[in-house]
């Protein structure tokens, strides 16, 4: 590991220095660590770059928005050190990381493992309500939580150690990053570009996989054209550390004839019985300082359909759910005003350059307390959080407003306030 530049990536290099080269990308929450098991094997033919996310593991704390982003910064990183064409594996996020640049940059990547990877990351109301969570608490239900989302109960059971390992790499990393990465997945969708990847492409998931299980592998599949499915027996979300064997196994199989230019469907193997991990095979994270996420861009006004734009920001700012929920009740009678508010009010208004979202967040809160409308503001409440605003800030806000709009409309304003405030930031199961 060496000093990290500005927009590159922290990374460490194992094996021969002129072999081919071998990247592999780490799931959110984790380190480079996650894939120890597998060195020992992969770098004996290639030379392994692994790198963390920003604010993961140590590293600088300047948080990446985009999956896109992340990429870019990988490149650069690869650029530093003179790799040019590569081989890529990524788990989870690192899996994304890996599709977006077969995407951008085909000609750099000679073939492809996506592990536990999908090309929509469940919804992007499901990852922006965990930025809410670590705002609003920390990162402590974030890791409290990986356990359950990362490993089969059997293995967390027999492995107390790793289970630790996995609860204090996720505790030690730096919020405002693990915010941004949140909002690169909310934001992250290929599936109608699967058909552009054309490198080799395995697509790997553990049998028990609950976060991007069996059936987001066979998505990329049925779209990536040519690509393999391998499913592992007796894995979750992190397979490589939960059979790491079996899964060495298939990256060495999948990468040795990616390399020749071949691609062969890879066969399902049989459950891989693992040793225990020692105690030792994992280092955890120092812990990295946090910092203020920094709000979301405004969307250029630039193009040439109002309506698209402002749906687009429309979802951005209330959610999925909430949008669905108000178009899917737009009858015929309401469609003209809900096609005329959304190209008005979300894509020429909210659009604008003037003012970044967390600002219009709060304007809108202070215009909905004032004119009394309890309805519209439970869910800006919930995009004013989304938006980066806390709970503190919000109250501010609302103790502002009603100086001049009245305590009856302020009153109001902080029940329904409150109430969206307490469920949106307890943590959930």
């Amino acid at each position: 590991m060496s000093e990290t530049p500005k927009n590159t990536l922290q990374y460490r290099v194992d094996g021969p220095e002129d072999a081919p080269v071998l990247v592999m990308g780490p799931s959110l929450g984790t380190t480079w660590h996650m894939w120890d098991r597998q060195i020992p094997e992969l770098a004996g033919t290639w030379r392994v770059v692994r790198f963390d996310l920003p604010g993961h593991g140590g590293a600088p704390a300047e948080p990446a928005h985009s999956v896109a982003e992340l990429g870019d910064r990988l490149i650069a990183t690869l650029d530093g050190l003179g790799v040019q064409r590569f081989g890529y594996a990524g788990c989870s996020i690192g899996g994304a990381i890996g599709a977006d640049l077969a995407l951008r940059h085909p000609h750099r990547i000679a073939s492809l493992a996506l592990v536990a990877a999908s090309p929509r990351f469940g919804t992007a109301d499901e990852y922006r309500r965990r930025g809410v969570i670590v705002r609003s608490n920390g990162m402590d239900p974030m890791a409290r939580a990986a356990p359950e989302h990362w490993f089969t109960a059997a293995y967390a059971a027999a492995q107390p150690a790793i289970v630790e390992w996995a609860v204090q790499m996720v505790r030690t990393t730096d919020p405002a990053c693990y915010i941004a990465a949140c909002e690169a997945l909310a934001a992250f969708d290929i599936r109608a570009d699967l058909s552009r990847i054309t490198v080799p492409t395995l697509a790997l998931v553990g049998a028990e996989d609950r976060v991007t299980g069996p059936g987001e592998a066979r998505t990329l599949v049925a779209g990536v054209p040519g690509a393999g499915l391998a499913v592992v027996p007796g894995a979750s979300h992190l397979a490589p550390v939960e059979q790491p064997a079996a899964v060495t196994d298939l990256l060495v199989r999948h990468f040795s004839t990616a390399w020749q230019e071949t691609l062969t469907t890879i066969a399902v193997p049989p459950a891989v019985p693992v040793p225990p991990v020692p105690r030792t095979a994992a280092p955890l994270a120092p812990e990295a300082p946090a910092e203020t996420v920094a709000p979301a861009p405004a969307e250029p006004v630039a193009g040439p359909d109002a309506y698209e734009r402002g749906m687009k920001i429309r979802r951005e700012v209330l959610g999925d759910a909430h949008v669905d929920a108000e178009t899917a009740g737009a009858d015929a009678f309401r469609s003209d005003f809900d096609r005329i508010t959304t190209r008005h009010v979300w894509g020429e208004v909210w659009s604008r350059e003037g003012l970044d979202r967390r600002t219009r967040a709060a304007v809108a809160l202070a215009a909905l307390t004032t004119g009394g409308h309890l309805d519209d503001l439970a869910a800006h409440t919930r995009a004013a959080l989304r938006a980066g605003l806390t709970p503190d800030e919000i109250e501010e806000i609302l103790l502002q407003t009603g100086v001049y709009c009245g305590a009856p409309a302020a009153s109001a304003a902080f029940r329904v306030v409150g109430a969206v405030i307490r469920e949106e930031t307890t943590p959930r199961g």
